[in-house]
């Protein structure tokens, strides 16, 4: 495919998208009836499908609509390129630019850092002298990292087996088992490491809450909402710990066990009728629902389908949550809180709720990550009784 061509095709998926698509529903459906794309045309679709989404506030204003072919002409105009060169009509190329298509300035800082317009001010409450740059950081692609599991080789081992296959890596200063890919990413999935359970994929702060609690051989712990199960298998890491994983949707877990043998790690998955039989617990990980504002970067429609109402769901939903699970921690034991959310509302302010509210409980560490410190953007509390 040429460049031109492959423009043309990420504004049909945009449009898909922007229509309500899920949007791996709109790449994989391309992909299927686009046989002739070779595997570097389908990853250069995708990363414009994935920027436009990131930035589609600012490429709209730059493009002149919130269209698909809108969103690529302000792609192409906010790199510095000039559109004409690639809409030209000819052959696969998205038609001429038009007159009505030229553009305009930014009317807010909201819309050139591409954030909603009802969410600015929390964010900028939120993050402070950091927020443009956080807000900035958004725009662009996040850095794959890898966990290393030291149940199966070091880091060491771990950074000469990836770069055997071609993977480069180097270490990330936020936690010693994280690695950051800098050459070979879309290489990970299919390697041999991989496989073999040498590395995991998982977000260099994640890996961080995890590291902050005190794990030790003989500790139970549980982790409550574990979902797919990447803290879980980073908690089993640890040499002697035991780890329990729930979520309120079990079928969320389903993979868990496989990724568990591979891993070479024990996980026990228990549904919440179960949860009383198995506490008390000397470790709580509860790693909330939450608005994801610290992963937009990855799943950047989140960020455009989150509503004020919505926002105050969740918080009440993480309150709800803490409150639930506080008495299946054991009464010396520690109840850890995280979300992947650089807002208040859903860390401190949830924090400082449900200690006002349970007396007999203190935070003593809260602690963030943003996503300017090269991971995702996590929040995590440790309270104790």
């Amino acid at each position: 495919m040429t460049p031109a061509a492959r423009v043309q095709a990420s504004i049909e998926i945009l449009d898909q998208i922007l229509d309500g698509a899920p949007v791996e529903k709109a790449l994989t459906g391309w992909a299927r009836r686009s046989r002739f794309a070779g595997s570097k045309d389908r990853a250069a679709v995708r990363d414009h499908v994935f920027t436009a989404l990131r930035c589609k506030r600012s490429f709209a204003a730059l493009g002149g609509a919130e269209t698909g072919r809108g969103l690529m002409i302000g792609a192409l105009r906010a790199a510095g390129q000039a559109p004409a060169t690639l809409f030209t009509g000819e052959r696969h190329a998205p038609e001429p630019i038009e007159a009505s298509e030229q553009g305009r300035g930014f009317v807010s800082l909201a819309e050139q850092f591409d954030i909603p317009d009802w969410l600015w001010p929390r964010f900028t409450a939120s993050l402070g002298n950091a927020a443009t740059e956080a807000a900035t950081a958004l725009q662009s692609r996040a850095p794959a990292h890898l966990r290393v599991n030291l149940r199966k080789t070091d880091v060491e081992g771990a950074a000469r087996a990836l770069g055997a296959e071609g993977i480069q890596t180097e270490l990330h200063p936020a936690c010693e088992t994280a690695l950051t890919v800098i050459e070979g990413a879309r290489k990970v999935a299919q390697s041999r490491a991989y496989l073999d359970g040498l590395v995991e994929l998982q977000d260099a702060a994640s890996q961080a809450v995890v590291a902050a609690l005190p794990l030790k051989p003989g500790v139970r712990v549980l982790d409550y909402c574990a979902g797919g199960g990447g803290k879980s298998l980073a908690l089993a890491a640890h040499q002697g710990v035991e780890v329990f994983a729930h979520d309120i949707n079990p079928k969320r877990m389903q993979d868990l066990p496989n990724r568990a043998d591979r891993a070479g790690v024990r996980v026990t998955c228990v549904e919440t009728a179960e949860l009383a039989g198995f506490a008390p617990f000397d470790i709580v990980l509860v790693d909330a629902p939450c608005s994801g504002s610290g992963s937009w970067r990855r799943v950047p429609a989140g960020k455009w389908a989150l509503t004020e109402e919505r926002l105050i769901e969740l918080t009440e939903l993480q309150r709800a949550i803490l409150g639930e699970v506080a008495p299946l921690v054991h009464p010396e034991g520690l109840l850890a809180y995280a979300t992947c959310s650089m807002l208040q509302d859903e860390n401190t302010q949830v924090i400082g709720s449900f200690v006002s509210e349970n007396p007999d409980w203190t935070a003593k560490l809260q602690r963030n990550w943003r996503v300017t410190d090269g991971v995702d953007g996590f929040f995590t509390a440790h309270l104790i009784r």
